[in-house]
């Protein structure tokens, strides 16, 4: 590391091949962020006994090395929990129980939880309101008249290219309002609209940074703030958490959060049992069936556009659902973060990494997100 440090998201030079896992683990250090404080009854996740990894897994039709695996896409952590008991962790390169790492778009799922709190308090009176009765957008820009619901499934019809090695594409317009180019909130009221909603899942961090406009806009209180009462608090976390915020303090919803492995893994756990925490309805029992479960046609696995492809994988409220019939979903994040769930299994894992290849192409050898996927598989679904 040089002695600069960044101060936006554009300096850190992502998706450009330069190795990331010294900026992912001290966001809080380089960029503005607003703290969460940790829960004021922090739960220590209980330790079972270990277990192995997998030494291979299967992908694309071969038998791969877990542990080159690891190393390739830089992991700086591995949290496996069964039945909500820690049976494997490990940090690598600059990870640590205590290290708080960037989301990226994991952050997508626990915005969904957040929606969902807030339609449950009356906030919002119904997910098929039009996002634009609850936030500012200009007259016919690609919000305006389009549903919540649409927007929480990927859905809006807003114009939308997450291509990450080409710098004139939206998500890196997004990125300049991070750099106080406007801002977040200027960017999400002049979307361009380009499709009918409801008919194509295009992958779009636009539609979650209005999602979390919404959560503010509808209850009040920063992103921030309300995550910090109805999720920090009563899912007992350990560490402080930041979100990434711009020039207006305005929350980075889309990718900001930073939070540390054991903490990722409480929304995986908190989903895998349908809301409940420690017998408390936290996020509403139908809201988290809704989130996991694929409610259209152009929302099946291969179906969802990311970038200039489709993609593999379905898509719910802000979560991604492996294709098959097994009930897996997974919130996902560029570079190869991911907290999966396999409820089959009893199982939530948490990866953290910096894949120094991921958006140097669209190509799945670059970015590794099915392949992690298939390694994650292999470690859920093994006899343990």
């Amino acid at each position: 590391m040089t002695d600069h440090k960044p101060k936006t998201m554009a300096e850190l030079g992502l998706f450009s091949g330069v190795p990331q896992y010294e900026n992912f683990s001290r966001i809080k250090d380089l960029l503005a962020t607003r703290a969460m404080a940790p829960s004021s009854n922090p739960l220590t996740w209980p330790q079972g006994g270990a277990i192995a990894l997998p030494e291979t897994y299967t992908f694309a039709g071969e038998s791969r090395s877990a542990e080159q695996f690891l190393k390739e896409t830089d992991t700086g952590a591995l949290l496996v929990l069964i039945d909500g008991v820690v049976r494997y962790e490990r940090y690598l390169l600059t990870g640590g129980p205590e290290v708080q790492w960037l989301s990226m778009s994991v952050a997508k799922s626990f915005v969904s939880a957040l929606v969902g709190i807030a339609v449950d308090e009356g906030h919002i009176a119904s997910i098929d309101d039009a996002i634009s009765s609850y936030v500012p957008v200009r007259p016919g820009s690609a919000y305006d008249g389009v549903s919540i619901r649409r927007v929480l499934q990927m859905s809006s019809g807003a114009r939308w290219n997450e291509d990450y090695s080409d710098p004139e594409s939206d998500i890196w317009r997004l990125g300049a309002a991070m750099a106080g180019i406007g801002t977040l909130d200027d960017f999400v009221a002049t979307a361009v609209a380009e499709s009918e909603p409801g008919t194509v899942c295009r992958y779009n961090s636009g539609d979650t940074q209005v999602l979390g406009a919404l959560v503010a806009r509808a209850t009040g209180r920063s992103l921030g703030e309300y995550m910090q009462e109805k999720l920090c608090e009563p899912l007992g976390m350990e560490s402080t958490g930041y979100w990434i915020v711009d020039s207006a303090s305005r929350e980075m919803a889309f990718a900001g959060l930073n939070l540390t492995a054991r903490d990722f893994a409480r929304i995986g756990e908190l989903y895998r049992n349908g809301g409940v925490w420690q017998g408390k309805q936290v996020v509403p029992a139908q809201w988290v069936s809704d989130s996991v479960t694929v409610a259209a046609e152009h929302l099946q696995a291969g179906r969802p556009w990311v970038g200039g492809h489709t993609f593999d994988l379905g898509y719910g409220y802000q979560w991604w659902l492996p294709a098959g019939d097994r009930g897996e979903f997974s919130a996902i994040g560029v570079y190869n973060q991911f907290v999966y769930v396999d409820p089959a299994s009893r199982t939530t894992i948490v990866k953290l990494s910096a894949n120094p290849r991921y958006g140097t192409s669209e190509e799945e050898a670059d970015n590794r997100d099915l392949e992690t996927v298939a390694f994650l598989r292999a470690i859920a679904w093994a006899d343990h």
